[in-house]
């Protein structure tokens, strides 16, 4: 290869025809791809399976979760050859469920290591850019997660101030006993006012925007 890219830049885009929108569950609105288009690019690039491009199974097993499910696991290598020379191996590690909990009862997946294979493959060929436009543009990482708690974290706490005088809304204890913060205190305050926003007392009665209390 010419240059570091040029296997990602080829795989990288799948077709439009081998995209499926998932339409319920966790990963509801992302992509699903058709394995078999990564069957038919790794063909395309490299060669046939075993010539071009191969894979050794190194590991098979099973983990039991929650209320008795239990999970398929699989461990690869895939190896691609450029001109006489092998790669070294690219890892991937594929699951899918072996016995799930459904409505009618456990069901016993037959198929769950030829799935979790199948899984597998697809995390080898991710590390090649195979679909990298889809999962760039789509996907929630883990590191989406830690720089968005990070954000929250440095970001300024708001200011919980009546809209009219800026007076800072204080924590209170409640006719009932209870104690609020000045944040709820300032939450109460917008459900008080017909407009929807939070002002003192005073400045509420200037205001006239007391919600009567309902009979």
């Amino acid at each position: 290869m010419a240059t570091n890219l040029d296997i990602y830049n080829i795989v990288r885009t799948p077709p439009k025809e081998a995209l499926k929108t998932i339409q319920a569950g966790r990963l509801k609105g992302k992509s699903d791809i058709n394995p078999m288009w990564r069957i038919k690019t790794l063909t395309e690039v490299f060669g046939p399976c075993g010539i071009g491009w191969k894979y050794t199974i190194t590991k098979q097993w099973t983990e039991i979760g929650s209320n008795g499910e239990i999970a398929a696991f699989v461990n690869i290598d895939l190896y691609i050859k450029d001109g006489d020379k092998w790669s070294d191996p690219i890892p991937g590690t594929g699951g899918s469920s072996f016995v799930a909990n459904e409505k009618s009862g456990p069901y016993v997946n037959d198929e769950c290591y030829k799935m979790a294979l199948t899984d597998a493959i697809s995390v080898s060929c991710k590390a090649l850019g195979f679909a990298a436009d889809v999962y760039w543009e789509l996907d929630r990482t883990k590191y989406d997660v830690t720089s968005q708690q990070s954000n929250s974290k440095t970001k300024e706490p708001k200011e919980y101030k009546c809209c009219d005088c800026g007076k800072k809304f204080e924590g209170f204890t409640g006719k009932d006993g209870k104690e609020y913060t000045g944040a709820q205190a300032y939450h109460i305050s917008e459900k008080m006012n017909t407009d929807g926003k939070a002002r003192c007392g005073e400045c509420m009665k200037k205001a006239g925007t007391r919600k009567e209390p309902q009979k």
